[in-house]
């Protein structure tokens, strides 16, 4: 391999790919991925010159990096299409629009600054899953590559045909006033104005371009940009407070009273509303979602299913493109909105707006909706670090202690574990309806752990130190990112 070649092979992940710029891959690097890809598109869509839309997020190295990842799929032989600063959900939109054969999205989402990576797909509406990944990941290290003449050319204005897409026949009737909070990442440029455009009245937090990050990550999940968002909502006296992750996919959603609501409770207060026009329906959500949507009332009575899968917007994605689901929901705010309402993919700016015509069909506030639900304690999610080498095989075997401590009808808070899932990680629940998961984090040198119990906040956090103390235990886990 040449000297001033560098590429982690961990870098290529469940779905994604993503490496810290210059310590796990460098600019050649980069390129030998663009040539893997064009490779890996060229075989499957058995075309001499695919069509490639390629865009990138707001963060200091990105154009660099786009540059150097076109570089290599045009010596392949692709004709690479450059729609400029985008969103992902702009690429995947883009794909469709003009009918393009695969995507490269540049951006590492919400991973903190430093972080590079491309989500990409062939088919439309998905992306790479393990699959592909494993196959590109050959290609780019063993240096399988093809050679051809391919081309650019840059498509102008693409940022406007996708806002009128987004808002086109959407207009909300009442007016909704919404915190529209960006963490300074690229959905700074998009949402305030699109939601704008269907009707909102809008208070910006943190929209302008600043790839520093100075305040907070773009990340729902994090509590630092929730609190700040919830801040701004009571304030403001808003209706509702959204935050926007560094490339547009996901949503993190505060109601009326600056309550934060995970998103799961988010996608089932959406599957309810969808339900009654779309009855007979299927909904996909992951492994980290609430277990309301098993017994829920609502979807029961409208003869709608719930299946639970694989956390990661690639796996959600193939699940509802596969089952021919309604939508599909993550409790990380990836929300998936499918035909007739949608094209498959995660639109977080679109799913805000779904949002919207949710309060705008209802004649209650948000705190009321949730108030409607349920009520279970939810505990965030939570990632411990665990080296990227390790992960797998400390959740294989904290999956056979789990099922050791059910054989053994051991009880944790006078509870015995009913049942095991392990479509992905190990999750495991009680007969009253608590449960906790654990399991390895696709794109971070982390593992990912969640509770919830319907019954006592004090159940949840009971669920969180069994699972902690198996984990300690391994001696293979170290600080988490945020801790019940």
């Amino acid at each position: 391999m040449n000297q001033s070649l560098k590429i982690d092979p961990y870098g290529f992940r469940e779905y994604d790919a993503r490496w810290i710029y210059e310590k796990d891959i460098n600019s050649n690097g980069i390129t030998n991925l663009g040539k893997g890809l064009g490779t890996q598109i060229i075989k499957h869509t058995t075309k001499k010159n695919p069509r490639v839309i390629v865009g990138h997020d707001y963060r200091s190295y990105s154009e660099n990096i786009k540059k150097a990842l076109k570089k290599g799929l045009i010596s392949t032989g692709c004709f690479v299409e450059d729609i400029g600063l985008s969103l992902s959900p702009m690429v995947y939109f883009a794909q469709f629009e003009l009918d393009a054969d695969a995507i490269a999205m540049v951006t590492a989402s919400h991973n903190e600054n430093g972080w590079t990576g491309v989500k990409m797909g062939i088919k439309k509406g998905l992306t790479h899953a393990p699959e592909e990944m494993t196959e590109l990941k050959d290609i780019t290290l063993k240096e399988k590559f093809i050679s051809g003449k391919g081309e650019e050319k840059e498509i102008k204005n693409f940022q406007e045909i996708y806002k009128k897409n987004l808002t086109y026949k959407k207009q909300i009737n009442k007016k909704i006033k919404v915190v529209v909070a960006c963490g300074n990442g690229t959905a700074g440029i998009f949402a305030p104005d699109i939601l704008r455009q269907v009707g909102c009245e809008v208070i910006e937090l943190d929209c302008n371009l600043d790839w520093n990050f100075p305040k907070y990550n773009p990340n729902p999940e994090d509590l630092e940009m929730l609190k700040e968002i919830t801040k701004a909502v009571k304030k403001n006296k808003a209706d509702i407070g959204f935050g926007f992750d560094g490339d547009g996919d996901r949503v993190g959603v505060i109601d009326n009273n600056g309550n934060e609501i995970f998103s799961d409770k988010i996608g089932l207060l959406i599957a309810r509303n969808l339900s009654k026009k779309y009855k007979n329906s299927k909904f996909i959500v992951d492994v980290k979602s609430t277990g309301l949507f098993i017994n829920d009332e609502v979807l029961n009575k409208n003869k709608c299913k719930t299946i639970y899968w694989k956390t990661g917007h690639s796996h959600i994605k193939r699940k509802v493109n596969y089952e021919k689901a309604l939508a599909g929901f993550e409790k990380s705010g990836h929300f998936f909105f499918n035909q007739p309402i949608g094209y498959g993919y995660d639109d977080g700016i679109n799913s805000a707006i779904q949002v919207c015509h949710l309060l705008d069909n209802q004649k209650k506030n948000m705190s009321e909706l949730i108030n409607e639900l349920p009520k279970t304690f939810q505990s965030p999610t939570m990632a411990p670090f665990c080296e990227d080498n390790e992960k797998y095989k400390v959740i294989e075997n904290i999956a056979k202690e789990i099922e050791k401590v059910r054989k053994e009808k051991i009880k944790i808070d006078n509870q015995e574990i009913k049942e095991i899932l392990t479509v992905n990680g190990v999750r495991f629940s009680f007969k009253d309806g608590s449960w906790g998961l654990v399991r390895a984090s696709s794109n971070k040198p982390s593992l990912v752990v969640v509770t919830e119990s319907p019954t006592s906040d004090e159940r949840k956090i009971k669920i969180f130190r069994f699972i902690e103390q198996l984990l300690t235990k391994t001696g293979k886990v170290g600080e988490y990112d945020q801790k019940l």
